[in-house]
């Protein structure tokens, strides 16, 4: 199964995400948690639309990492 990387962002109520190879896949939570949920929903969401549209199914090809400064 792929890993596609997720990009969390704070906000001022909420939190917020977005997958950089799904375009278009994006969620919103009240918690860091609930929006790691929601967004396995949204991806699985995301796929099975582009598989029933016969679309290509895009390969995760973003990587991540931190760094201490």
């Amino acid at each position: 199964m792929p890993r596609y990387a997720i990009v969390i962002e704070s906000g001022p109520g909420n939190f917020s995400a977005y997958v950089p190879d799904l375009p278009g896949c994006i969620t919103t939570g009240a918690t860091h948690e609930e929006v790691r949920a929601n967004m396995r929903e949204a991806v699985e969401f995301h796929l099975d639309g582009l598989r029933a549209d016969g679309a290509a199914i895009p390969k995760p090809t973003i990587a991540v990492d931190y760094i201490e400064a």
